[in-house]
């Protein structure tokens, strides 16, 4: 008898910071759940305090996978 064992795999969520001049930067939060998409506007700032994402005004962050 053969017994299948789900493996639970990293769960990173992607996310596109669009820029007020149109431009779109991408950026990764590991281990994100559905529910802390919230987060994703104040990670998108903190990264770019650290030089992680381009300077400009992030008119919104968007969840693309």
């Amino acid at each position: 008898m053969t017994h299948y064992r789900k493996f639970s795999t990293a769960n990173s969520t992607m996310f596109a910071a669009n820029y007020e001049d149109g431009r779109t930067a991408y950026f990764v939060i590991e281990n994100c759940a559905k529910a802390d998409d919230h987060r994703a506007a104040s990670v998108a700032r903190e990264r770019q305090e650290r030089g992680e994402l381009p300077d400009g005004v992030i008119t919104g962050v968007n969840r693309v996978r």
